[in-house]
Parts: structure tokens; C-alpha cells; sequence
């Protein structure tokens, strides 16, 4: 593990999502304060609040990617380019990883179903599966940087 996973993972297990724990580890460096990068990056958590959408953790590295590349002068179309192949880039790779980046489909459980949110939680999922996508994708966005 790298020093930003291991701290990406320790925001995780002390009670941040997903999401908030990827984008945090390198948000500064990026110049974004970490008080900032957590509140964006707080509904991203649990698939898009909890609808089991895109992974948390594959968005916060998406917002890494952003904020070292992305596109903010409206003449600068190389930049965007760049960041959606990025983006491109680190998708194929996570999805070879893991089979897929939708929240439902890497936990197992439909996340937006009371229900299945709580059989998931009975099972552990955010305590052994999530920490391990926060992980390798801090590791898979860290290659792409």
C-alpha cells in the first residue's frame, strides 16, 4: 500500500465514505482544501447516496483526476481530452480489477434497497469489500497521475 491508500483507508474505517476517503487523499496536494474536498465529495458515498450507481471510491478518484487535469478555460479542449482518457484509462483498469464499477454490483447487494442495504451491512461488506476499493483506487489513480 502506498501512504496516501493507507491513509485513504484509515478516513474510511474512521467513518468517512468512500468517496470523501479517495478524493481526501490528495486533494491538498491539488489545491483543494481537505474541509472542501469532504463536503463535495460527501454525496458520492454508497454508489451516489446510497443508489448503488457508480462506486464511491471510483468517483473520488475520478475527482483526482479532475483536479490535476481537468479542463477550466473554455479554449482549452486538450485538457478535457486528456482527462477523459484518463478516466477511460483508470475505468478499464478498475473494472478489470474488479468486474465493475457500480457500487451493487461490486458489494452484491442493491444498496438502494432498505433491505438489501441492511443484509449487506449484517454481512460486513463496507468493513471488508470497501476498504479494499478505496485502496486500489487510490493505487490506480496514483498510476495515472
Amino acid at each position: 500500500m502506498s501512504k496516501a491508500s493507507d491513509s485513504a483507508v484509515a478516513m474510511f474505517d474512521g467513518g468517512f465514505n468512500c468517496s470523501q476517503a479517495v478524493l481526501a487523499s490528495h486533494c491538498e496536494e491539488l489545491g483543494l482544501d481537505k474541509d472542501t474536498a469532504l463536503k463535495v465529495s460527501c454525496a458520492f458515498g454508497g454508489g451516489m447516496g446510497h443508489i448503488g450507481e457508480v462506486c464511491g471510491a471510483v468517483s473520488g478518484a475520478l475527482m483526482i483526476l479532475s483536479l490535476k487535469y481537468g479542463k477550466y478555460r473554455i479554449d482549452d479542449a486538450e485538457s478535457k481530452e486528456k482527462t477523459y482518457k484518463l478516466v477511460q484509462d483508470f475505468t478499464r483498469q478498475f473494472k478489470a480489477k474488479h468486474g465493475s464499477i457500480q457500487c451493487k454490483g461490486l458489494l452484491g447487494y442493491d444498496v438502494s434497497i432498505e433491505e438489501e442495504l441492511i443484509r449487506a451491512r449484517e454481512a460486513g461488506v463496507f468493513k471488508t469489500v470497501c476498504p479494499l476499493l478505496v485502496k486500489d483506487s487510490v493505487e490506480l489513480v496514483e498510476k495515472l497521475l
